[in-house]
């Protein structure tokens, strides 16, 4: 037990933020004018907006003075040529009258963002305790800071301006949206989750809904001390992966499921090879040996999309030791199954769910989305015959997010699919400041992949379920 969760500590201490870039020499221009870094961890997101009127005014004077189209492409400006357009920006300021120092560095950072960034979305996205933006419309920007909703004061002037933003997410990723296809999926480029949906379907304008992803990936220990596991548990899913076992992670919208599946992955060798399928690309695998598929929607005409479950086919020609799909919601649950049938041991994915016993019943009606005429006693052979291990993890109302069941799928007994807990998440209720107490405990049964364990070489005190 201390070998493997020793392992997971050593994993936490080696994980270090990205280093900060560096400060590039300006001229006299930076001697006049104290520059603000757009990269600022520490950025205030409920704070007022700046001047409109001057933010706008200076935009277009930078893009006349430099020839540089305020559109998608140059949130792609390397380094250099976002440091030439800050000292610009602060050239200009410094030659504005009634200015103050404190409103130069508001409206500095406010261009900044339009010209290179993603407008008043900005600072929010820079804001680590933020972990979701919600627009909803032009005048309406809420964030989720510690699994609580609140609104801030940032805005967009119009909903061009929103529109204008949401091209420039999207350009670099080939997708479009349109009266013709007003929803769409899409990333930004740390991996953070974005959805779009336009009128004529929203009523309120135009909705963007943003996860953001940490900037420094989360670790096995970090799931520990967040209580969304025990060591307990941290010790036999690290064993499990060890061990191929295939492991689907289920939960509700928002329960944490992408953020688990990362850590799943981390225990995955470096010598295996790794094939990820997602709709849009967002699992964070430091493996050097790993293939990001992603799906492509149909183009203009309706043609060329690439689906899910086309992906997963060809992935098996790929010569995957593992396949990682980012989350199973129709007909491809029928070939994944099918490939971890086929010798495709150790493989990831998640699903919505409510429960394990309803992750299996979910499988079922996503293999008849498949579109093949199977027995109900057929695809739940298959389902238990592939499956070996459900997490199940939810969002409480505290905001917490925590693992309420690692259950083991044992086999068929009659028609019935046999599931046995190994640990469980007892809610105890809520303390005096609306925080949910409660313990994970193992049930004190060994489960029978503990023999895949000892095979594989690794040794779990029987203890540890106790």
């Amino acid at each position: 037990m201390a070998t493997l969760y020793g392992r997971i500590k050593g994993r936490e201490n080696r994980s270090e933020d990205a280093p900060p870039v560096a400060a590039i020499d300006c001229g006299a221009v930076l001697h006049s004018v104290r520059p603000v870094s757009l990269q600022s961890k520490k950025a205030a997101p409920l704070r007022s907006s700046p001047n409109p009127a001057l933010v706008a005014r200076l935009q277009q004077k930078l893009v006349a003075d430099i020839d540089i189209a305020s559109d998608a492409k140059s949130v792609l400006l390397d380094t250099a040529e976002r440091e030439r357009i800050r000292c610009k920006v602060e050239e200009m300021l410094s030659a504005e009258e009634g200015v103050s120092p404190l409103e130069r560095d508001t409206v500095l950072t406010a261009v900044m963002a339009e010209i290179v960034g993603y407008g008043p979305l900005e600072p929010l996205l820079q804001d680590d305790s933020i972990q979701e933006i919600m627009v909803n419309g032009a005048s309406s920007i809420w964030v989720e800071k510690s699994g609580k909703l609140v609104q801030t004061d940032a805005t967009f002037s119009s909903d061009s301006h929103l529109m204008n933003v949401i091209e420039k997410i999207l350009a670099p990723l080939g997708r479009r949206i349109d009266e013709a296809s007003p929803m769409v999926d899409a990333r930004l480029p740390d991996g953070s989750r974005v959805n779009v949906v336009i009128p004529p379907l929203s009523l309120s304008g135009p909705c963007i809904t943003i996860r953001k992803f940490a900037r420094r990936p989360l670790t096995m220990g970090d799931l520990v001390k967040s209580g969304t596991m025990s060591k307990s548990m941290a010790m036999f899913l690290e064993a499990s992966v060890l061990s191929r076992l295939n492991i689907i992670v289920s939960g509700g919208t928002g329960s944490g499921k992408t953020t688990t599946l990362n850590v799943l992955s981390s225990f995955v060798p470096g010598d295996e090879r790794i094939v990820t399928i997602e709709d849009a690309a967002e699992l964070q695998l430091h493996q050097e040996h790993v293939v990001t598929l992603e799906a492509r929607p149909p183009n203009l005409e309706g043609r060329g999309e690439v689906s899910i479950r086309n992906l997963v086919r060809n992935a098996l020609r790929m010569r995957p030791d593992r396949i990682v799909v980012g989350e199973v919601r129709s007909g491809e649950a029928l070939d994944m199954l099918q490939a971890m049938n086929t010798g495709h041991d150790g493989s990831l994915t998640t699903g919505h769910s409510n429960g394990p016993r309803d992750m299996l019943s979910r499988l079922e009606t996503m293999v008849l989305m498949a579109g093949i005429d199977l027995p109900i006693r057929a695809i739940r052979e298959q389902i238990a015959s592939a499956i070996d291990l459900i997490i199940h993890q939810a969002r409480f109302k505290d905001g917490s997010r925590r693992i309420t069941h690692i259950t083991e799928v044992q086999g068929m007994e009659g028609d019935v699919i046999v599931l046995q807990d190994i640990f469980l998440f007892y809610n105890e209720g809520l303390d005096s400041d609306g925080r949910v107490r409660g313990a994970h405990r193992g049930l004190g049964i060994r489960p029978r992949c503990y023999e895949r364990f000892e095979s594989s070489g690794i040794s779990l005190s029987p203890a540890l379920f106790e």
